[in-house]
């Protein structure tokens, strides 16, 4: 195992987050404004349907995690997994932008269900191996932490680019459909394109790392591969203090994320009043995040270590964009329409995702680091276990997220099917009053949960000593 790895090698881990970020940013931006406002199904149904998808990723991702951590073979661990899952991954996200147009919304409402499992599940078979590759590749404190800024990097930089494609080829405004956004046949080009490209990144990042894969170490204390004793294992790994700070915080960071993703439609197009080409330079702005990002979180790393950097970057990350929502509500802001409002928006946005971006990638990195802890108390290394803990709360941004946003819709009586001008004040300002109490609590939640984390730069450096000489 190399002590530094080289450029390429980062290059092609980080590779491997692109068809996690196209397949990610679409849950996240269209996924309930298509289901609801395009199709008619009803917000609160399509919040159901990704919330049953998630309580069948707690089963599968733990599976999928315990899997690869003891699959042998000429390939490694991890690659025969994401070989597998590229063909059907790719189709199934493909169908999912291309309903039948013969289904009524109560049909959809199933077939949204059906479609969501099938696309979580195999994103699983995936992503789970192919992130826990960090932790097998690497145990330097830092460098986990770099390889984790550029697979973030390239997983929203790419998910950031096919929805402003999106928004602005795809659903652009024409003299046959004015309201772009809310073109049906749009969704269904775009599930196309992107799931090309979700393929081409599996392939290019699985043989990209095919060279770092690392076969099936000799492990002791095994049990036998019946489906209790995967469980049991799974729960004995994942019993320590510091794990389940950083499940809890996870969790949290990732809901209120998705809740923010998912109303930034809704947000950014009625209570702000933005035109789509505003709108798309806002989604844009994320690719300026990625960048900063990239280098602030190894910089913050470094500097404090990485769970005070997450709390630092947890608490400034209240006072962005609640805050001014908080000010408009109070009539302290330029009113929509107003030249000096959009700037003030895109410097927000800026500065919120790049926070938000870096929290994501110092998460990852600590992580891995528990890899350590657990192979110190257990004797067993298991990347995968604990790596599927960030494929289901990075899918729970979709869950959990998607289900709280449309119950924000709910509450605010927010009509489905409704275009910009047929939605009342009240619904709008409904919408803003409501999100705003539920994004704070949930971000404050995170920091609280951080706190409870327990493994410093010292102690990792401290396991590695142990494991050196247990080795020797």
């Amino acid at each position: 195992m190399p002590k530094k790895l080289t450029l390429p090698s980062k290059l092609a881990y980080g590779f491997g987050a692109v068809a996690y970020g196209v397949k990610n940013n679409g849950f996240d931006y269209f996924l309930l404004i298509f289901y609801s406002q395009i199709l008619g199904v009803e917000a609160g149904l399509v919040g159901l349907a990704l919330l049953l998808a998630l309580l069948c990723d707690a089963f599968t991702d733990p599976v999928v995690g315990y899997l690869s951590d003891n699959t042998a073979g000429r390939f490694g661990r991890r690659h025969p997994w994401m070989y597998a899952a590229a063909i059907p991954v790719t189709c199934c996200y493909y169908f999912l932008w291309a309903p039948p147009e013969s289904l009524s919304p109560d049909h959809l409402f199933f077939y949204l269900v059906g479609l969501s499992i099938l696309v979580r599940a195999l994103v699983t078979f995936y992503e789970v191996p192919s992130s826990a590759l960090a932790a097998e590749i690497s145990r330097d404190y830092d460098e986990r932490t770099t390889l984790m800024a550029w697979r973030n990097f390239f997983g929203w930089v790419a998910g950031t680019l096919m929805a402003v494609f999106t928004l602005m080829v795809i659903l652009a405004p024409s003299e046959t459909n004015p309201q772009g956004l809310f073109n049906r046949d749009g969704f269904a080009t775009y599930g196309f394109l992107a799931s090309a490209l979700i393929f081409i990144s599996i392939v290019i990042a699985s043989l990209g790392t095919q060279p770092l894969a690392v076969p099936l170490a000799k492990t002791e204390g095994r049990q036998n591969g019946n489906l209790g004793s995967v469980f049991s294992e799974v729960i004995e790994t994942l019993k320590v203090p510091s794990f389940l700070a950083i499940f809890l915080a996870t969790v949290l960071a990732a809901v209120a994320t998705g809740l923010t993703m998912s109303l930034n439609l809704y947000l950014n197009t009625f209570f702000w009043g933005l035109a789509p080409d505003q709108i798309s330079v806002l989604v844009l702005a994320v690719f300026v995040a990625s960048l900063l990002a990239l280098n602030l979180a190894p910089a913050l790393s470094r500097t404090w270590g990485k769970k005070k950097s997450a709390i630092i970057c947890g608490v400034v990350i209240v006072f962005m964009s609640p805050t001014l929502i908080g000010l408009r509500l109070l009539g302290l802001l330029p009113e929509n329409g107003d030249p000096s409002l959009f700037p003030i928006l895109l410097i927000v946005t800026v500065l919120e995702m790049t926070l938000a971006i870096t929290i994501q990638t110092l998460m990852m990195s600590m992580i891995a680091d528990l890899v350590e802890q657990n192979e110190v108390r257990t004797g067993r290394r298991s990347e995968g276990v604990f790596f599927a803990t960030i494929t289901f709360t990075r899918k729970a941004t979709q869950g959990l997220g998607v289900w709280a946003a449309s119950l924000v819709l709910v509450f605010a009586n927010f009509p489905e099917g409704a275009s910009p001008g047929e939605v009342s004040e009240s619904s709008i300002a409904a919408l803003a009053q409501i999100y705003l109490p539920a994004v704070v609590v949930l971000w404050l939640l995170k920091v609280v949960a951080t706190n409870l984390y327990r493994i410093s730069r010292e102690e990792h450096e401290d396991n590695l000593a142990k494991l050196k000489a247990s080795a020797e």
